[in-house]
């Protein structure tokens, strides 16, 4: 299936440009250059991006998810672009603080729709971000429907998943998602955003662990210590493959540890960084030609032909997604439960909450420009709150920490 021409259309239509370059390319300079995507690299990954040089922030990460998705992509025949494009977006709605500010946002917005990182993610791309604007609203990077659907992980709104909690859509947003999803069948995703969820996968799974070893949070050591191999595939079973038996894990777990590559401890000298490189590479290499392989010969359809959109079915192995898991599950165990880690994040929900009463009390004087504009444009309260989440989901944590620093200092308080 190749691309139609209505998956190039943008939802405001703009006048002809250069046709040496492709709608799709187009997208993704438009997400290169957005100044949403450069603030990725002040926002948390799993560890704080001022806590060590060499740890992943956001931004880091997405350019990461980008090269294994268009890999993967090109491989499967999906335009590179569109795919490198949505890969780049995936986490341009996430707040402050990682997951732990998202989860302290959706608690502020329970009355008003929740807070979701992918649905703020269509939000920037759609309406937030400077880029497009229209004779009666802003059309964010105004991007190409091929594309914005590529970067709708959880195309549902709101409770009507049976399965996740997540969500890819604000009902205020249910314009635009209702057209870019034109055609679409219900809750169904392109395979170009099931490749850049895969490549989400893929990249943090990997990464994570690597950042753990490096910074001294996991030792591969204590895997040989007993209990260590249940207590991660609890922690699985827990966090993200429930249906799946804590004895597939352990053999998933086992599987890896057997690899060649496998980085069995780390003195931090040369050869052991270069060592744990290689196991990155070379499980990123395996993931990507096991949904390759199975993908391709799912799809029941001669190999030179381009797999896009709606016309196939991104094919994950189940030992190849139990291995995955196991590597989440590691960072996960790690280090986002560790115990020293649990005042920090109680730390950095407080700040967010206080820093959104005190912007809603100071508002709109205190918010950016843009912010401020469509607080004053909001029809109600519930208008108006999410005009200041918008402003706070907007921010880098050192921002975060400085104006909460400078809006609630006893000098300012009064």
């Amino acid at each position: 299936m190749r691309y139609r021409p209505e998956d190039t259309e943008r939802w405001l239509p703009e006048p002809p440009k250069d046709p040496r370059r492709g709608q799709f390319a187009r997208d993704r300079a438009r997400v290169v250059h957005s100044s949403a995507l450069r603030r990725l690299s002040a926002k948390t990954q799993v560890v704080g991006p001022a806590s060590d040089e060499f740890v992943r922030n956001r931004l880091t990460h997405s350019l990461e998810v980008a090269q294994v998705g268009r890999e993967l992509g090109s491989a499967l025949g999906c335009d590179p672009d569109i795919v490198d494009a949505a890969c780049l977006a995936h986490d341009l709605g996430h707040p402050p603080f990682g997951h732990n500010g998202e989860s302290a946002l959706d608690e502020i917005c329970a009355d008003i729709g929740g807070f979701e990182g992918n649905a703020q993610t269509l939000r920037v791309l759609t309406r937030l971000e400077p880029k497009v604007v229209g004779p009666e609203r802003d059309y964010g990077l105004n991007l190409t429907r091929a594309t914005l659907d590529a970067a709708t992980k959880y195309p549902w709104r709101q409770g009507e998943s049976l399965t996740s909690r997540k969500f890819g859509v604000y009902d205020d947003d249910l314009d635009v998602f209702g057209w870019l999803r034109e055609g679409a069948p219900q809750k169904r995703r392109c395979i170009e955003a099931q490749v850049m969820d895969l490549a989400d996968d893929v990249a943090y799974s990997v990464h994570d662990v690597e950042d753990a070893i490096v910074s001294h949070r996991f030792d591969p050591r204590l895997l040989e210590e007993p209990g260590e191999t249940e207590r991660i595939a609890a922690q699985v079973r827990a966090w993200y493959l429930p249906d799946v038996p804590e004895s597939d894990l352990a053999e998933g777990l086992e599987r890896l540890r057997r690899h060649p590559a496998w980085v069995t401890s780390f003195a931090g000298d040369y050869p052991s960084m270069a060592a744990l490189k290689d196991m990155t590479s070379q499980f990123i290499g395996r993931f990507i030609r096991s949904v390759e392989e199975a993908t391709h010969a799912a799809s029941q359809l001669p190999p030179d032909q381009p797999l896009t959109r709606y016309g196939a079915d991104l094919v994950v192995p189940p030992e190849t997604a139990v291995e995955i898991g196991v590597l989440k599950g590691l960072a996960a165990v790690y280090v986002m439960t560790v115990e020293d880690r649990q005042p920090l994040y109680t730390r950095q929900r407080e700040l967010l909450m206080e820093l959104v009463q005190t912007l809603e009390d100071k508002a709109p004087t205190a918010l950016d420009l843009p912010f401020a504009a469509a607080w004053k444009a909001a029809a109600d309260d519930a208008g108006r709150l999410r005009a200041v989440i918008d402003q706070v989901a907007s921010l880098t944590d050192a921002r975060a920490v400085a104006w909460h620093h400078e809006l609630l200092s006893p000098s300012n308080a009064g």
